[in-house]
């Protein structure tokens, strides 16, 4: 989004890294990822945004590092075999790992002080074309993927892009709400009036790292 962006480049002024918008969604996602790829040849591409999140230890302004991705809006079936699972396209893997090396120095990153360890949350991030505003619409999604750490719309196409085209790809989101906990979004608003600002300057502090 338009306020993602502008955060983004603000921490990355004056680097070398290159920041791009995709647009909101799994289609607008998987182009963007494969227009950076096909242009700029990158070493490796970081998605980051905002992210509704789940679970007892995550808050507004935690910060969910991908350990896993996939789709919490995709069914199959079970028509060709029995052994696809819910949320994977057939042919593919059921979850996109994050590259190991990427994760290993988000997990460096992490265990340097315990401030990072209170902030940054490993684990599984799902994907799909909702935007979560109610209690309702998060129970069913999680009732689906009980791990799930952060739910968005891009980060699991953007992985597909790239495990298909063979380029490393991890996704750090800052948690803008926990719709468990807010059935109205005004985390969510909440988030972009007050909290915003500077929520995505540990993006840079782990590309400083690589």
């Amino acid at each position: 989004m338009d306020k993602e962006l502008e955060q983004l480049r603000q921490v990355f002024e004056g680097s070398q890294v290159r920041v791009e918008k995709c647009g909101i969604g799994k289609v607008n996602a998987a182009l963007g990822a494969q227009r950076m790829i096909n242009e700029f040849k990158p070493d490796c591409i970081i998605s980051s945004g905002c992210a509704g999140g789940n679970g007892d230890d995550i808050e507004v302004r935690s910060m969910v590092v991908s350990t896993a991705l996939a789709y919490h809006d995709v069914y199959c079936g079970t028509a060709i075999d029995n052994s696809t699972q819910y949320g994977q396209v057939q042919g593919l893997p059921a979850r996109f790992p994050a590259d190991e090396s990427l994760l290993s120095k988000a997990i460096e990153l992490r265990e340097s002080s315990q401030e990072m360890t209170r902030m940054i949350k490993p684990g599984l991030i799902v994907t799909g074309d909702w935007f979560v505003d109610t209690r309702e619409k998060m129970a069913e999604i999680i009732s689906k993927f009980p791990d799930a750490r952060a739910v968005d719309m891009e980060s699991a196409a953007i992985a597909h892009t790239c495990y298909l085209s063979q380029v490393p790809f991890i996704s750090f989101r800052v948690i803008s709400d926990v719709p468990l906990s807010d059935n109205h979004a005004q985390q969510y608003h909440d988030f972009w009036a007050q909290v915003a600002a500077q929520s995505f300057m540990l993006t840079r502090t782990f590309v400083e790292m690589l």
